[in-house]
């Protein structure tokens, strides 16, 4: 295929760096965003009287034709193309001649880049978005069903104080709630149309690049030429966002993996969503929830990947900026193919109570609401918190946990204790008695689920 810029130069491209700047084989993917933007481009230079109605008609027919034949097959990319701009442009004048030639006026591949990936990532990451939704829907399912499961809350992963199992998959809600709200920011600054930026200086033609702004879309227009066709900042935005939901994922993978061992049994994941072993019969692996943590560092790879490409570059648009895609097409590659399989692992995951509320007996997780119990009762918190602190040592010594030490023993570090305290320390109590906003007490975690049922509609 002859190089559109061939009339310049003497020689023929080296094969090997022809290879080497061909972007067909990843940018193909942007073939619909590609034909979308050439139509509006079109049908606006026929309105300011730059191509005739014809030309138009022939234009408009010849990319739909061109459309059809991708999406039905019909059609192949010749890999020998440079990009998929150039592709469409030499297709569409091999179908409908000279006229084909004359859409690429007023614009640049500089500006028609920029807005095939503003439009490309706008639709993929509204697809995360609807992902990310059907996600907390699954995490809320299951949180409404387990708001009587009592569990070990943990800091340093030490079992700490008693929260519901509810309570503590909402937290993930509110995590991906932000990611969506994140999202949706990212998108809102993207939402400028590049095209009419040209290379870099703008175009001589009495062009319309409002009109095709609104069609596509966009909530107006880049304001400068040389940032339109140089500005990526939307791709380490969303590439920042989408490692944020990586990360949240990761978290929650490494806890599904901890609560699926043997040593804690908290959950049972689906045979759907595990592995065996080649050699040992019994074993169950959590390996979707594993390749999700791999998966994580991927995504921040691709951040980092176009941080370094973009910040040594000059403006306006520069060669290095074709790294821009791979990393970003992975990215949100990577983000939806881990929401797809993430998202029926939770639907199908079984929460096993009774191996909750088991841990939750044991580690001395009411400590905190037996120092509580001594402050009501009129003791300086410090005071109560160093007693307690006593007591759990001696329990340790002797292996007993709180519940089952006399009220005699109690008495012997304060006449305060009496025979309540026993239900103060109670599993129960300490999750009922939970009353702060957020908390992990019943009503409170009702307002959560709520507030979660009200983001989703």
């Amino acid at each position: 295929m002859e190089k559109m810029w061939a009339g310049r130069f003497e020689k023929a491209l080296d094969k090997s760096a022809d290879d080497f700047n061909s972007s067909i084989h990843f940018d193909k993917k942007m073939y619909k965003q590609d034909i979308k933007g050439s139509l509006e481009h079109a049908s606006m230079l026929c309105s300011v009287g730059i191509l005739s109605s014809d030309d138009l008609d022939k234009i408009t027919n010849g990319l739909l034709s061109i459309l059809d034949d991708l999406n039905s097959g019909a059609l192949t990319f010749d890999e020998n193309a440079e990009d998929i701009h150039m592709f469409v442009e030499a297709e569409l004048t091999k179908r409908i001649g000279d006229a084909g030639k004359r859409l690429h006026t007023a614009r640049s591949r500089n500006d028609q880049v920029a807005l095939d990936l503003r439009l490309y990532m706008r639709d993929e990451t509204n697809s995360i978005i609807v992902l990310l939704k059907k996600l907390i829907g699954a995490v809320l399912t299951q949180a409404k069903s387990n708001q009587d499961a009592i569990m070990p809350g943990y800091t340093h992963l030490q079992r700490a104080q008693p929260i519901t199992f509810s309570h503590h998959l909402l937290a993930y809600c509110m995590m991906f709630m932000r990611d969506i709200t994140r999202l949706k920011d990212a998108l809102a600054r993207m939402n400028y149309s590049p095209l009419g930026s040209c290379a870099l200086a703008g175009t001589t033609y009495n062009t319309n690049r409002d009109i095709v702004a609104e069609k596509l879309g966009f909530d107006g227009v880049c304001m400068n030429s040389i940032d339109g066709v140089s500005d990526r900042d939307y791709c380490i935005e969303l590439e920042s966002a989408f490692a944020t939901v990586m990360m949240h994922l990761s978290r929650f993978s490494e806890e599904i993996i901890l609560w699926s061992s043997w040593e804690f049994k908290f959950v049972e994941l689906d045979d759907s969503y595990t592995t065996g072993s080649s050699i040992m019969p019994q074993k169950k692996n959590p390996d979707m929830a594993e390749l999700v943590r791999g998966k994580t560092g991927r995504v921040y790879g691709d951040l980092m990947a176009t941080l370094t490409m973009l910040k040594g570059i000059p403006l306006a648009y520069n060669k290095d900026m074709q790294e821009d895609k791979e990393a970003i097409f992975d990215s949100v590659e990577t983000v939806a193919k881990c929401l797809e399989v993430f998202i029926p692992m939770i639907e199908t995951m079984k929460p096993i109570k009774e191996n909750m509320y088991n841990a939750a007996c044991r580690g001395f997780i009411n400590a905190t609401d037996l120092a509580d119990y001594l402050t009501k009762k009129g003791m300086p918190f410090r005071s109560a918190y160093k007693i307690v602190g006593t007591i759990v040592g001696r329990c340790v010594k002797e292996n007993i946990t709180l519940d089952k030490l006399p009220l005699e023993v109690y008495k012997e570090y304060s006449d305060v204790f009496d025979t309540d305290l026993y239900n103060e320390i109670s599993l129960e109590t300490c999750i009922s008695k939970r009353i702060s906003k957020g908390s992990t007490g019943y009503e409170s975690v009702k307002e959560q689920i709520k507030y979660v049922e009200e983001f989703l509609k």
